[in-house]
């Protein structure tokens, strides 16, 4: 199973695009963590899982989500009701809640992932105003049986090897 997860675009289109055509085919999901800023329902998010930013306004836009991906149960949100950018326990506990594997999640636009008593939390950083480098980011996640491995990317499709990580969840 392979998803492409990406968050905190800000308003960006044609990227938004570019990347999602870059890797049609290619994945068996596509996630949006949110503060895409555009309007509920747009062409740009079609295709993709998407939830509610702290800079989405529309009461459409789900909070969080809840999916199964190939027989991988995720939990999808945002980061900002979460206390993110302090602690990713909030996000562990909720993902207990909800049975969940993987956690994807944005808000902090910092780029990474962890591994927590076997629930991968996966935050693929920022395409529009990355923190703590340079790099504007997306992430695809592989996961076969219980091996997990996450890339990264900048927003032109060069992988960032030195953020690549790999779990047994």
């Amino acid at each position: 199973m392979k998803v492409l997860i990406v968050s905190d675009s800000h308003g960006l289109t044609k990227e938004l695009e570019e990347i999602k055509s870059r890797h049609v085919g290619e994945v068996d999901a596509f996630i949006h963590c949110g503060d895409s800023e555009l309007p509920y329902g747009s062409s740009e998010l079609q295709n993709f899982l998407y939830v509610r930013g702290n800079c989405d306004f529309e009461k459409e836009f789900p909070e969080e989500r809840i999916e199964n991906i190939q027989g991988v149960r995720f939990f999808i949100t945002h980061g900002h009701r979460y206390n993110v950018k302090m602690t990713l326990m909030n996000l562990y506990y909720r993902a207990q809640e909800a049975g969940a594997k993987v956690v994807c999640f944005g808000h902090s636009h910092i780029a990474g992932a962890e591994n927590i008593e076997g629930i991968l939390l996966i935050n693929p950083g920022s395409i529009y105003l990355p923190r703590m480098r340079k790099e504007k980011t997306y992430a695809l996640l592989e996961m076969d049986g219980g091996n997990a491995k996450i890339c990264f990317y900048d927003i032109h499709g060069n992988q960032l090897p030195s953020l690549t990580q790999s779990f047994s969840i």
